[in-house]
């Protein structure tokens, strides 16, 4: 009798262990907030975005010879809700440690510019938050023209 109840308690928690989701890596976690960035601005979710970015985000980047500087909420209020754009985002790094992460990804807009992003994440109440964005750009390379 002893056997048959350590079983089925043995049986009953092997059970209940198999039905809990493991929690998903930090690597999977900043990928998904990357991804609520890059897929947000390029469907018109202003939504995902609030959710990638801490609410003191500020993104940064030269203009001439200054720095300048938009807060995040200059920059969602910039995404209009389900207006598409013609972005094509992709990761191409993801580095961190403990609570801090940095992060690079590249932002196609064809036939006008390619951003490149640098993102500095931080970990806070179990969630990974955008709280910076540096970023640049060059020109889309132009098709030469067949004579």
């Amino acid at each position: 009798m002893k056997n048959t109840i350590i079983g089925i308690l043995l049986i009953t928690g092997l059970n209940s262990y198999a039905q809990t989701s493991p929690e998903k890596s930090d690597f999977e976690q900043i990928t998904e907030t990357l991804m609520d960035y890059i897929e947000g601005t390029a469907n018109g979710e202003p939504e995902r975005l609030g959710k990638a970015f801490h609410p003191d985000f500020n993104l940064y980047t030269v203009t001439k010879d200054s720095i300048w500087i938009r807060s995040g909420a200059q920059y969602i209020s910039g995404i209009k809700t389900g207006e598409k754009s013609n972005r094509i985002g992709r990761i191409i790094s993801i580095d961190y440690e403990k609570d801090a992460a940095i992060a690079k990804a590249e932002i196609v807009v064809p036939n006008w510019r390619i951003f490149t992003d640098y993102f500095l994440l931080l970990k806070y109440e179990g969630t990974w938050k955008i709280v910076q964005k540096s970023y640049t750009w060059r020109e889309y390379p132009k098709c030469e023209e067949k004579k």
